[in-house]
């Protein structure tokens, strides 16, 4: 058996019946192929991890599916239960853009697990980008920074000196 590596062109949602629809290459070859991947025993009240986790663990699908990022599978899923739910295209769209956004003044105690879910792995993709790493060329080690005194902000735990930290 010949096991070719694919290339995924674009993804996208089918919502009668619940699918994922991705155009491929073969790598090497320019030929685009289509395929379209089931969402089987899909409702509106479906777990999105739980289906986004099926389509992956799926022995015919796997291979296409596992070359989407599970940010954006999960956001294709999504949508399609959106669409179930009666929500506009559109609606489902800006919701989902909210949903990958991070606000800093957004209270995310008050949201529900699936946006905290979506909020945490944007928070972590946003962490993983930015981090620096010892072999990247701009790492320093042991970095020490002076802050001025304007720019320190008191708080009521650690300001003033009555003598009662521990000594190490």
């Amino acid at each position: 058996m010949v096991i070719m590596e694919i290339e995924v062109q674009k993804c996208g949602v089918k919502f009668d019946p619940p699918a994922i629809m991705i155009v491929y290459n073969d790598k090497g070859s320019q030929k685009h192929r289509q395929r379209t991947m089931p969402l089987r025993d899909f409702t509106k009240n479906t777990n999105i991890e739980k289906a986004a986790e099926e389509l992956l663990a799926n022995p015919r699908h796997g291979k296409y599916v596992s070359q989407i990022p599970k940010a954006q599978l999960v956001r294709l899923v999504t949508i399609i239960r959106d669409k179930l739910n009666g929500m506009s295209l559109e609606a489902s769209l800006a919701r989902n853009d909210a949903m990958d956004k991070i606000d800093p003044e957004e209270n995310l105690n008050t949201v529900d697990e699936e946006t905290l879910k979506r909020k945490k792995a944007v928070m972590d993709r946003t962490f993983e980008k930015h981090q620096l790493k010892p072999d990247d060329p701009d790492f320093k080690y042991d970095i020490e920074k002076e802050f001025d005194e304007q720019d320190v902000i008191e708080s009521g735990w650690d300001s003033g000196d009555d003598g009662s930290d521990l000594e190490f």
